[in-house]
């Protein structure tokens, strides 16, 4: 049974690891506590890019003192060697005596691997301390190894009836300032943010995080299958400085395409299903180039095809105290649902006030 010290610390390390999330990919977002004697020694996450890794950072901080100390990580340590050593072997040649760790990775190139090696060395190995907790971060890391996808957020603000715009298509702000503030948190914590054609079009958007001191800015994904989106829009004229991923298909006419890469986009073929490009396709096209974690913000078509596709693991929900009635444009396109129980479901997991909105999070049922 986990002690008190073991609960505090994990969850120390599940919230350091947290301040690389949007950052690390394709690796896992990392967190490492040291701990000796009751105090904190060395502390570190894993670095932009994924290297170094959060085990490295805090042994590097804790110096000598790791001997004989408590290794705190928030997932299995690597045992494979790549671009580093593994983090198995530097805990090892640190001599911590204790890891405490959640659970395994699920790479296969590591799972239960570094556990044993650590075992192998003497090393006092406990796991399964808020393994719940774990997982939920590691999420898009566990699909991308094991499904080839990244974890998918849909974000949609809307007004109390549902809608995303008027019918004159007015959408600026449905939502407050704090609302908006809180969604630029949230894309800094995904790889990517990713919208449709028709959202390019309409608002010309930029799709960065602003206002926040960000480090870094999240790679721009439009899914759009003939790449007509607007040449002289904002996209289009920043290509060059933070990304843009066009995931388009294969009848993506060629100047556009050649238009597109000579601003410095990256071109994403992807399999047409009917009309649309297929959002099983897209979602293995992004996790083949390595995102994790992407945030979409629809629209309406985009965020339909990918719920009927069943690829929507969480829901954000900001709702605006304002009704725009049914003329206004819908947060969610058609889905051709006959009966409730064909309807995709998910359950609460947190409801607040921001500002004057509210925020509901859905986690896939």
């Amino acid at each position: 049974m986990a002690g008190a010290d073991d609960l505090r610390y994990i969850a120390l390390a599940l919230s350091l690891g947290r301040r690389g999330m949007g950052n690390t990919w394709p690796n896992p977002a990392v967190g490492c506590v040291i701990e000796k004697g009751g105090r904190i020694v060395g502390r570190g996450w894993t670095q932009p890019g994924g290297r170094p890794h959060a085990e490295v950072v805090a042994l590097t901080q804790a110096g000598d003192a790791a001997r004989g100390a408590t290794a705190y990580v928030s997932l299995e340590p690597c045992a494979h060697h790549g671009r580093t050593p593994p983090c198995a072997e530097a805990l090892i040649a640190a001599g911590v005596a204790r890891v405490v760790a959640p659970l395994s990775d699920s790479d296969p190139r590591v799972s239960g691997q570094g556990f044993a090696m650590l075992r192998a060395a003497g090393i006092e190995v406990t796991t399964g301390i808020m393994a719940d907790e774990a997982a939920r971060d590691h999420a898009g890391f566990f699909l991308k190894v094991g499904d080839g996808r990244p974890f998918v957020t849909m974000k949609l603000a809307s007004s109390f009836d549902g809608r995303i715009a008027t019918a004159t298509g007015e959408s600026q702000w449905i939502t407050g300032p704090e609302a908006r503030r809180m969604v630029h948190a949230m894309r800094m914590r995904h790889d990517a943010v990713m919208v449709g054609a028709g959202t390019a079009r309409a608002d010309d958007p930029s799709l960065t995080v602003r206002d926040m001191g960000a480090p870094h800015q999240p790679v721009r994904v439009i899914v759009s299958r003939h790449l007509d989106l607007p040449e002289d829009g904002v996209l289009a004229r920043t290509a060059g400085e933070v990304p843009v991923w066009l995931c388009h298909g294969d009848d993506a006419p060629a100047d556009r395409l050649a238009a597109w890469e000579a601003r410095g986009a990256r071109l994403l073929p992807c399999r047409v299903t009917g009309r649309s490009l297929d959002p099983e396709s897209v979602l293995a096209a992004l996790g083949g180039a390595g995102l994790t974690r992407v945030f979409c913000e629809g629209g309406g078509a985009l965020a339909a095809a990918l719920l009927q596709a069943g690829l929507v693991d969480e829901l954000v929900g900001m709702s605006a105290g304002l009704v725009i009635g049914a003329e206004g444009w819908p947060a969610i396109g058609a889905l051709g649902l006959d009966h409730l129980a064909e309807a995709p479901r998910f359950r609460l997991r947190e409801l607040r006030p921001v500002g004057g909105d509210v925020l509901a999070v859905w986690a896939r049922a």
